[in-house]
C-alpha cells in the first residue's frame, strides 16, 4: 500500500471522500432496485440492526489502527532524535586532544547532508541503497576508525570515538528498518471494507426516508472518509504526507557548519 500512502494529503482526502460518497449513493439507490418491490418495507428491518455491529467494527478497528500509527510516528521521530544525539556525541568526541577533528566532522557533515538529501523519502529511505549516502557513511567509518587507532590519543578518546560512531550507524539502521515497515495489506483491506460497508448500509437504511436524514448520512460518510484518509497519511512516515521531521539532524549539521563543536 506504499503507492497509496505516498500520495499528497489532498489526493488521499478526495479519494476517500469520493469512495465513501459512491458507497453511500450505491446503498441508497441500488438497494431498492436489487430488492423486490414487495420486500422494500423490510429494508429498514434488516439494515437497522446491522448499523450497531458495523459501526462498532469500524470504530474499534479505526481507533486501534490510528492509535497504533500515531504511536509509530512518535517512535519514528524518537529514532531520528537518537541518531542526531549520536551524531552530536561523535562531533564532540572528535574534539579530543590528538584527534584530527576537522576530518571527522567534515565526514560527519557530508553524511548528514547526504542522508537528508538522498535517503529521507521513498524507496531509498527504506532500502538504504542510495549510493551517495552509502559512500558518505563509508568515508565516515574510515575517518573515525583511522583516528581511533592512532597512537597517542589514549584509550578513553579512542573508545569514545568508536562508541559514538556505533551510535550513529545503529541509529541509521533503526531508521531504515522503521522506514521499511508497513501495515499488512489484508489489515488495510479489512478496515476499508468495514468503513465502506458501514456507509453502504447507512445508505440502504436511508433509502426510503426523508431528505433531511441526508445531513446525518453525510456526517457519517465524512467521518469514515476522514478516518481512512488520516490512516493512510500516518502509516508511512517516510513516504506519505506526514513525513518524519529531520530537524534534529539539520540542527547538528548547522552546528557543524558554524563551528559549535570545537575543542
Amino acid at each position: 500500500m506504499d503507492w497509496l500512502a505516498s500520495r499528497p494529503e489532498w489526493v488521499l482526502l478526495l479519494a476517500c471522500v469520493a469512495a465513501a460518497i459512491l458507497a453511500v449513493v450505491a446503498g441508497r439507490t441500488l438497494s431498492p432496485l436489487l430488492i423486490p418491490a414487495h420486500e422494500h418495507g423490510s429494508i429498514r428491518q434488516v439494515a437497522g440492526p446491522l448499523m450497531p455491529a458495523l459501526g462498532a467494527t469500524f470504530a474499534v478497528l479505526a481507533a486501534i489502527t490510528l492509535s497504533m500509527e500515531a504511536g509509530y510516528l512518535k517512535s519514528a521521530q524518537d529514532i531520528v532524535s537518537a541518531e542526531a544525539a549520536g551524531a552530536s556525541r561523535l562531533a564532540w568526541a572528535a574534539t579530543s586532544p590528538g584527534v584530527d577533528g576537522d576530518r571527522i566532522q567534515s565526514a560527519l557533515l557530508a553524511y548528514l547532508q547526504a542522508t537528508r538529501t538522498d535517503e529521507w523519502r521513498g524507496d531509498a529511505a527504506a532500502n538504504g541503497d542510495d549510493a551517495a549516502t552509502n559512500a558518505a557513511i563509508v568515508a565516515l567509518e574510515r575517518a573515525v576508525r583511522t583516528e581511533a587507532t592512532r597512537t597517542g590519543i589514549g584509550t578513553p578518546a579512542s573508545s569514545e570515538l568508536l562508541t559514538s560512531l556505533d551510535a550513529v550507524t545503529t541509529g541509521r539502521r533503526a531508521r531504515l528498518a522503521a522506514a521499511a515497515r508497513q501495515l499488512p495489506a489484508l489489515y488495510v483491506i479489512t478496515l476499508v471494507v468495514s468503513g465502506l460497508a458501514l456507509v453502504v448500509n447507512a445508505g440502504a437504511l436511508a433509502a426510503r426516508t426523508h431528505r433531511g436524514f441526508a445531513v446525518l448520512l453525510g456526517g457519517l460518510t465524512l467521518v469514515v472518509a476522514l478516518s481512512l484518509a488520516l490512516l493512510f497519511s500516518l502509516t508511512a512516515p517516510w513516504r506519505g504526507p506526514l513525513v518524519v521531521s529531520g530537524a534534529p539532524l539539520d540542527q547538528v549539521s548547522r552546528d557543524l557548519r558554524t563551528g559549535f563543536f570545537s575543542g
